[in-house]
This record gives structure tokens, sequence and C-alpha cells, in this order.
């Protein structure tokens, strides 16, 4: 472990330590936090490929002190550099979904123009590509006995860190908060897009056994008729269903407390920030009015770990990047909470 002796938490953060400005190497964390700066399939607004960068920025301003999990730090949270390959293939690939939306958008027909049939083509392979890269490196680390979080990136980037949860805990669930239910089978054209990353869950991994879907009010018709056909494999429940029984007086420790019990012994929280209120995600990918206070997904998770359950990963994704920071800090915060959550549930 690292030497603390000369460490103050009391301090300002330094910027030349990690994460939250703790001074923790990769190989004496215990939990180690995996940045994927990916937006190639984003459909609104871009941006969240940069966010673990300003994440880390605005996780230097967060007291280390936390009433509910004293001392929590001291177990070690690292956070990698992103890695820019990732990044530049990000980049490029993004203009190619950019001139590839655009043409669609239009009405055009891709299988008369070979340019953008070869576009697409590139997009999938890009995805491909990721999901691989992403599962070599989360089953990597959990060989070497680390607890894992992924900092996004859209809420594409995943689906390899799901594959290798699967190898690992086999028959776990996702606890998805969300705006979207990302149940699509595809998004225009792309096989591996953001609004398509739980059906490709559920369809390539046998290994999920639930996916609790928490927050949604924004889904298509084919959607629906997905989750009607599956109902002994996905439980929705969404936003409007949860604001009408908070309205008639039913309180959220009843509600959170219903959502657990649909979820397994092993738990996996899948978290796209769209699931907040929009006043705590302005800039995110596609925010939706409606969601929740960010205290009450810290509660839901206290409840899912208080239960017995064990929390063992999670993602943080379509974290936006802002003008005045207020995406990212809401993010770096959330980002402390859970692996405080992580730690809690996997005691030493």
């Amino acid at each position: 472990m690292a030497d603390l002796s000369l460490f103050d938490p009391n301090a300002a953060g330094n910027p030349k330590n990690n994460i939250f400005g703790l001074p923790f190497t990769e190989e004496d964390a215990r939990v180690v936090l995996l940045p994927v700066p990916w937006e190639v399939t984003v459909s609104y607004r871009a941006g969240t490929s940069r966010s673990p960068e300003h994440i880390l920025k605005a996780s230097l301003q967060i007291d280390l002190y936390d009433k509910a999990y004293p001392g929590s730090w001291k177990q070690g949270y690292h956070m990698r550099l992103p890695e820019k390959k990732i990044l530049l293939k990000s980049d490029y690939l993004r203009k190619e979904a950019e001139l590839y939306i655009d043409y669609i958008a239009q009405g055009e027909n891709i299988t008369t123009n070979k340019f953008m049939s070869k576009t697409l083509k590139e997009v999938n392979e890009g995805g491909l590509f990721l999901n691989e890269w992403v599962y070599e490196q989360t089953s990597l680390l959990l060989e070497q006995g680390k607890l894992v979080g992924l900092v996004g990136g859209d809420h594409s980037t995943p689906l390899g860190f799901f594959r290798a949860m699967a190898d690992k805990h086999p028959g776990y669930g996702i606890l998805q908060i969300d705006a979207h239910c990302d149940l699509r089978n595809t998004y225009e054209g792309f096989v591996y897009s953001h609004a398509s990353i739980m059906y490709n869950a559920l369809e390539q991994i046998p290994g999920i056994s639930k996916l609790v879907q928490v927050g949604i009010r924004d889904h298509c018709d084919e959607e629906w008729d997905y989750i009607q056909a599956h109902p002994d494999r996905i439980k929705t429940f969404f936003d409007k269903d949860i604001k009408e029984s908070q309205y008639e007086g039913k309180p959220w420790k009843d509600i959170a407390a219903e959502i657990v019990s649909q979820l397994p012994d092993k738990v996996y929280l899948s978290f796209d920030i769209d699931g907040l209120d929009p006043k705590l995600c302005p800039n995110t990918g596609t925010p939706v009015f409606g969601g929740f206070e960010a205290d009450q997904i810290i509660y839901l998770m206290k409840l899912v770990i208080g239960s017995g359950r064990n929390l063992i990963g999670f993602d943080l994704c379509e974290v936006g990047v802002s003008h005045n920071e207020w995406d990212e800090n809401v993010g770096a915060r959330l980002l402390y909470q859970l692996c405080h959550l992580m730690v809690t549930s996997n005691p030493l």
C-alpha cells in the first residue's frame, strides 16, 4: 500500500496526484478506474469523450472526509490516464459517423452510395475494436483482484466490461440508471450504438441474468416490445410511474426497496448520468426532463448494499463537458460515492 504518512487529507487536492488528489498508484489501489474516451455514435450532443480528463480535474475539489464512509479512500482509488489511441480513433470515427448521420438525415439510401456504405462498415468495426479493448483491459484488472469502475465516454463503452464481468460473476444483474432504455437493435445503422448497449448485452452475454432499468422516460415502440417480450429478464421502472407513486404518497424508501427486490445477489451498476434531473447534467448527450436527485440514487445503492447484495462493478457514462465545469463536478462527486459504495460492498 501507499505510504500515507506524508499525505494530508485536509489539504487542497494536489494536481500531481491522481483522482480526488489521492497519492495511489494503480498497483497500490484497490479500486481502479478505467477511462474510455469514446463517443463515436452519439446522436445529439458530443463532448463526453473528453469527460474523464475533466472529471479528474474537478475531482481535486472534493473534500475527502465522508461521514457515511470515513477513511474508505485509504483503500486506494486510482484512475488511469485516458488512452490517446482510443481518443484519436474516437475522434476520427466520430467525424465519419457525423457525415453518415447527416447523409441519412436527408432521407438518402446508403445502398446506392459506396462511400457511405464503407463509412458505416468502418464505424461498426470500430465499435467491435473498442469492445475487445475494454474486455481485455477489464479482464486483466479483475484477474489482478482489483475492483473496477469504468468512466465513459458514451454509454456504448461498457459492453466489453459486461462480458468480463460475466466471465467472473456468471448470473449477475445490471442495475441501469438512465433516461433511455438503450434496447434498440442498432440505431442509425450502428450496431454498437449508445442506444443499443443493453440490447447487445442481453443478446450477446447469457451470463447476465437480469436487467433492472430505473428512471426511463424516453423510448421507442421497438424497445417497449422488447421489454414486453422478456418479462423474466427485464424489469423497467419508468420515471412517470415512479413520480406518480410519489405524488400519491409512496415514499422513495418503499419504491427503492421494490427496485432492490428485483435484483440478483451480484449487481453491476450502469449509470448513465442523464438518469438524473438535467439541472445536474445539462450538457449530457441527450438530456430529458424528469429524472432523479443524485442523493436518491446514492440512497438506492445504499439499500442495494444493505440488502446483502454485492456491488461487483460500475460504469459512469455520458458526463458532459461544460464551460463552467458543473457537469464534471457532479460527475466527480458521484464517482467518489461509487468508489465508497464498492469498497463497502466488498470488505477486506
